[in-house]
């Protein structure tokens, strides 16, 4: 019995690495729905709950950016401009205070293999809790003849002087 605790107290450690799930996910990198739906489940969590970075590094292009825009208080324009890993290391607020984001309207763009998505997002805390607030993801894309990759994506959020216009929400 002794000898049969050892063994499973060995394997243990093993037996969760064999099942952690290898990336990229197939279902996450094969068709632009695929990556799209991934690319809202990578950042969307409870509060305190870790996000699957590594799952949302293998959607992305090696050296993929990310520019978050808006306005200051003052009111001028400002455009973040941040690798992945950046975007990664200074998600506090995101990971810290609970963030559910979803697609709630979509327009795409393709031309061979490059692809341009305009997705309009609303964001709430909790799962189920109210929209705290939208604005639109747009996200570039392209297909390396086996799978998708993100090479960018900007995002600005809706304001009183920026509401979003009809055409890029639900009918």
């Amino acid at each position: 019995m002794y000898r049969s605790f050892l063994v499973l107290l060995f394997l243990a450690p093993w037996t969760a690495y064999a099942q952690a799930p290898t990336y990229p996910l197939e279902e996450d990198v094969t068709t632009l729905d695929g990556i799209i739906k991934a690319y809202y489940e990578v950042v969307s969590a409870a509060a305190g709950e870790a996000r699957d970075w590594a799952r949302d590094s293998s959607l992305h292009a090696p050296d993929a950016r990310v520019v978050i825009t808006g306005k200051r208080a003052d009111g001028t324009p400002f455009a973040n401009i941040l690798t992945l890993a950046q975007y990664h290391a200074n998600s506090g607020a995101v990971t810290t205070q609970g963030f559910f984001e979803d697609e709630i309207h979509r327009e795409t763009q393709r031309f061979g293999n490059i692809a341009h998505v305009w997705s309009t997002y609303a964001w709430r805390r909790t799962a189920d809790g109210p929209v705290e607030g939208r604005g639109i993801n747009s996200i570039q894309l392209y297909h390396d003849g086996t799978r998708w990759w993100i090479s960018s994506w900007f995002f600005d959020s809706e304001r009183g002087d920026n509401p979003i216009p009809a055409s890029y929400l639900p009918e």
